[in-house]
């Protein structure tokens, strides 16, 4: 099977092709550099692999939570590119593709959603995969919070931005954090692989994004009450 990966949710963009389970991965720094170069890097990878679009049997993209604008272009480009060869696309949560990185048994994956807040998603390990145990949220990282007692590993950039606002007692239960993890396109392949032993794609103009923020700005008063800046 050939799988195409789009991951724009976050600055570190990456898109990945996987041919019968060999990865070759890209990745495209900066948010500034993703609009710009997501096609051409995506056409570059099909070609170097002697493939034309024709060849992919899926698309699938990172449909977030995260930056708006990255997940728009992602859901955009995967759109198009599966219209024009004529197959399916599968969305599949960053926080899922982000927790397949972290290493315990029960993972909590929080990303820094600016405005004050972040997402987040809970997961337990089963068969090697992490399942989702909560749903994404969005929500300040004074209220984040774990989905059951034990150990955890802690995952994303919300650890990093915003450690200081963290409870303590949440942090006294995990057992290690990635602050610096990010979604990588190669982990959504790896998802994407095993997600399409039971569960079809779906026709591009059926793909969304996966946004869990209603409001996408703050007032000053809300900035200001946040600790942020007029």
């Amino acid at each position: 099977m050939i799988i195409l990966a789009l991951e724009t949710s976050c600055e570190q963009a990456s898109i990945a092709l996987s041919i019968n389970g060999d990865i070759v991965e890209r990745l495209l720094e900066g948010h500034v550099n993703h609009s710009e170069r997501l096609l051409p890097t995506i056409r570059q990878l099909i070609a170097d692999a002697g493939l034309q679009l024709g060849a992919l049997d899926v698309i699938a993209f990172g449909s977030g939570p995260g930056a708006f604008t990255g997940l728009r272009l992602s859901c955009g480009v995967a759109q198009g590119l599966a219209m024009g060869a004529d197959i399916g696309v599968l969305p599949i949560c960053s926080l899922d593709v982000l927790s397949l990185q972290a290493a315990g048994e029960q993972i909590l994956a929080a990303t820094d959603a600016r405005m004050g807040e972040v997402y987040a998603a809970s997961y337990r390990r089963e068969h090697g995969w992490p399942v989702a145990v909560s749903e994404p949220v969005c929500l300040p990282p004074s209220e984040l919070g774990l989905a059951g007692s034990g150990r955890w590993s802690g995952i994303g950039s919300a650890f990093r931005v915003h450690s200081a606002a963290l409870d303590g007692e949440l942090l006294r239960c995990l057992t290690d954090v990635a602050p610096d993890a990010v979604p990588r396109a190669r982990d959504l392949l790896r998802l994407a692989a095993h997600r399409l032993g039971f569960e079809a794609a779906l026709a591009p103009e059926l793909a969304a994004p996966l946004y869990v923020r209603n409001k996408v700005a703050l007032t000053t008063a809300e900035r200001l009450a946040r600790g942020g800046r007029a």
